[in-house]
């Protein structure tokens, strides 16, 4: 049976994202070539930056790249929760300090801006089998093939056929049948500032949680040597999402009065960013099936979640390199048998961490007086004990194929 690394079968991976990125290189690091389809006409994240934390940098490292995102990137010197109108410390924990994170984890936690990111996956993938300005817009089958047609009037045939292509995938549509992104109810505000407009921040090099009544704010330093903060402000509704996209327009002063009455770092760090769009968190329901036939999904795609672990990304390198991993032992004629065990292997950890994504936003808006507040303290306290599962979890272990099993 022929082997899924035989030069002739034609992978194709729609979207040039961090997880179409990343498994392209996994790919290609196991010797087996895929072409990438992105969208844009040039390799750009949308968005403002990345929390990378254990379980990805370590996959980042087996691929070589995590020197270059390493020379891009600030580690967080504590991850500190606050309460969000006097800017009492409730927990903190060391990161950086000590390297304490790295010595629990085995690999660092980074904040980087996405397009360094970015950059770092594109140039070790250095264009090969890239194709840029290639919006998918229709998905059949073709014989034992899946063919693609793009935007641009170009169609292409492959043998496996993998949906790295964010919350409005399309190849998700295809394997569902019609699963749609979910609006949250909640939406963010976003930015980066320099530390120097920040004269109240204080700590300005950890990751910090600015916990208040119906909205919190996440924030962290970025760059080379810290000389950014990115920062990420979840508030409650709109009750509908009025918008066919994920932005919708806003005024200042609406980003303004949402934080109004927050500590002065916040307040001055909503304002130092003129607010033009709001985004709306969206989700993907728990899905039954990742693969039709020899289509799958992985990352946002499969399993978008609100963002409040920081896992989105995360989660999406984990799949590109269990996948990759998983392929590299697999054999085109059980391809359809590889992709379910796949989903087996992915989606029990993915829809956990959607729920706990789910729970902390609501623990995270508690306002002032609840008497969940004191339970809510205890957990954030109880951070690494309650949510070292997340960062400790290696998606290269987990993917080795089973002793008493043989890959198909």
């Amino acid at each position: 049976m022929a082997h899924i690394g035989r030069p002739n079968l034609r992978i194709a991976i729609v979207g040039g994202g961090i997880g179409g990125l990343t498994l392209a290189l996994a790919l290609r690091q196991r010797g087996i070539e895929a072409d990438v389809y992105e969208q844009a006409p040039q390799l750009t994240e949308i968005g403002a930056a990345v929390a990378l934390s254990a379980n990805a940098t370590r996959e980042l490292r087996r691929l070589g790249v995590l020197d270059t995102i390493a020379a891009a990137s600030t580690e967080p010197s504590e991850l500190i929760h606050r309460s969000w109108q006097d800017g009492r410390r409730i927990a903190a924990f060391p990161v950086h300090h000590g390297l304490a994170y790295q010595n629990r984890f085995g690999a660092p936690y980074f904040g980087i801006h996405r397009a360094d990111l970015q950059k770092a996956l594109g140039g070790a993938l250095a264009g090969a089998g890239l194709h840029l300005g290639h919006r998918l817009v229709g998905m059949s089958e073709h014989g034992e093939a899946l063919r693609l047609d793009f935007a641009n009037g170009q169609s292409v045939e492959a043998d496996l056929v993998i949906g790295a292509d964010g919350v409005r995938s399309l190849v998700r549509r295809y394997v569902t049948g019609g699963e749609d992104a979910i609006y949250s109810g909640t939406s963010a505000f976003r930015g980066i500032v320099p530390v120097d407009r920040l004269p109240s921040l204080p700590d300005p090099q950890a990751i910090q949680f600015w916990m208040g009544p119906d909205a919190h704010l996440l924030h962290y330093a970025i760059g080379g040597r810290g000389q950014d903060v990115n920062f990420f402000a979840v508030v409650e509704g709109p009750a509908a999402w009025p918008h066919p996209t994920w932005q919708a327009p806003v005024t200042q002063d609406e980003a303004l009065a949402a934080f109004r009455g927050w500590h002065p770092a916040v307040s001055e760090m909503i304002g130092a960013v003129e607010h033009t769009v709001r985004w709306g968190l969206f989700t993907v329901r728990p899905l039954l099936n990742w693969s039709r036939g020899r289509a799958v999904i992985l990352g946002d795609a499969a399993h978008a979640m609100v963002p409040h672990h920081g896992q989105g990304a995360n989660t999406t390198i984990e799949d590109a390199i269990t996948l990759a991993e998983m392929l590299s032992h697999g054999s085109i004629g059980g391809i359809e048998q590889l992709l379910s065990r796949f989903q087996g292997l992915r989606r029990a950890r993915t829809r956990k961490i959607q729920r706990s994504s789910r729970v902390t936003n609501d623990l995270l808006h508690l306002p002032d007086g609840s008497p969940a507040i004191a339970d809510r303290d205890r957990r954030v306290s109880r951070f690494p004990e309650d949510f070292g599962w997340i960062h400790a979890f290696d998606a290269l272990a987990s993917a080795q194929p089973s002793p008493t099993v043989s890959a198909a």
